[in-house]
């Protein structure tokens, strides 16, 4: 019996291509009803009706009631018999874990404490634990685990998941993550640097929703970046875009651990803010300087206005190279809300090419803290997404 032929202008590859289309759209954002689908996606209402109605017959798509602006809709996500995802986001002294479905809905999360200068062997050794344990404490196996995203603080080689710097994360250059951990947990594993998955969890999910040139900031224990151009993360030749934390600020300031010197990292991450507290306030915590600074304290308001300073003038550098429409600032000291981000925002008009546009738009992260460990979920979504197309 013969078969027919499928060409690319066919029925058959039009109606593959919508579908693929329509689950991408689901799983890059969670949930959809269907008539933000059609806007999304270009497609008519009737024919996102018609693939949402058979997708959710073949368990690839589940639908609920829900209502946008007092009219009734069908909310639209991916089924979550479909599998699960991992996100792992090393910090520079914690380590977070979160399992979810593949609609994006995390069904568990764990933090945990690291010790200064861990180095990749043990860590990596933690995270799997927990990853496990967490995949365990839902009733279900490893074997239902699609993918796992994991998210460091370093600058990471997108093809091969190793880390490419030197002396950026010490006791972890040169490892290939993916390959440390697959062997571990017997899934694929993807890697990338968290501030590049913070952009991007963002991007899906957060402040940068609709924007196609976004640059992210975390200011936490270290500072560093995720630039979006036209809609992707830009990694660079070798996966050192965006390391704002190690542009320079004073040719003479303090050694960084990149073995430079005054880079925006040895002045205003965590451990030089603290620094600058001791004598007057004792042992602080970064917590405990924003509370202060909340609470009005002369000495931690300055502390972390200059910061807000210095961040800018970095900052500015970035926008005149690259012209982005949206600023988010994140990580832990974007806690301290307007003690930062006013003089954040006044010095980055000053030292931004004047715009007919007006300055650049600032606005806070949306996630938070979680935008690290939500990206590397994202992460590893994106890799098993064409799977799921074609499973459906």
């Amino acid at each position: 019996m013969g078969t027919e032929r499928v060409t690319p202008g066919s029925q058959s590859s039009l109606r593959e291509a919508n579908r693929a289309r329509i689950v991408s759209a689901v799983q890059q954002r969670g949930s959809l009803t269907q008539v933000e689908l059609a806007g999304v996606t270009g497609l008519s209402p009737a024919t996102v009706s018609n693939i949402v109605k058979e997708l959710t017959g073949a368990g690839v798509l589940a639908t609920a009631p829900t209502s946008r602006s007092g009219r009734r809709a069908q909310q639209v996500t991916l089924a979550r018999n479909l599998g699960l995802v991992g996100g792992i986001h090393f910090g520079s002294r914690s380590l977070r874990v979160c399992v979810a479905d593949v609609a994006q809905r995390i069904v568990a999360d764990q933090r945990m404490p690291l010790p200064p200068d861990h180095r990749a062997d043990a860590g990596l050794e933690r995270a799997s634990l927990l990853l496990t344990e967490l995949v365990d404490s839902v009733g279900a196996s490893m074997s239902e685990v699609l993918a796992v995203g994991v998210g460091v603080p370093a600058p990471v080689d997108p093809e091969s998941g190793r880390i490419v710097s030197v002396g950026v994360l010490r006791g972890w250059d040169g490892v290939s993550v993916p390959e440390v951990l697959e062997r571990r947990l017997g899934v694929p594993v993807r890697v990338d640097n968290d501030s590049n998955l913070g952009a991007l969890a963002e991007l899906r999910h957060g402040a940068a929703r609709g924007k196609r040139h976004v640059a992210y900031l975390k200011v936490s224990h270290g500072v560093g970046s995720g630039l979006i151009v036209d809609g992707r993360v830009l990694h660079g030749r070798t996966g050192a875009a965006g390391e704002f934390g190690h542009i320079t600020i004073d040719d003479n300031g303090p050694i960084c651990r990149c073995g430079n010197r005054g880079c925006l990292d040895a002045l205003i991450g965590a451990p030089a803010l603290l620094r600058m507290l001791e004598s007057s306030h004792g042992h602080l915590t970064l917590s405990d300087v924003i509370a202060r600074a909340q609470d009005g304290d002369p000495g931690c308001r300055r502390v972390i206005s200059d910061a807000g300073r210095l961040l800018a003038v970095a900052a500015a550098n970035t926008c005149n190279l690259f012209d982005p429409e949206l600023v988010v600032v994140g990580g832990r000291l974007a806690d301290a809300g307007p003690i930062l981000l006013d003089t954040f925002r006044n010095v980055l008009a000053q030292r931004t090419l004047p715009s007919t546009a007006g300055p650049v738009e600032v606005v806070v992260s949306e996630l938070g803290t979680a935008a690290e460990v939500r990206g590397a979920l994202a992460l590893a979504l994106d890799h098993v997404g064409i799977a799921v197309a074609v499973a459906g």
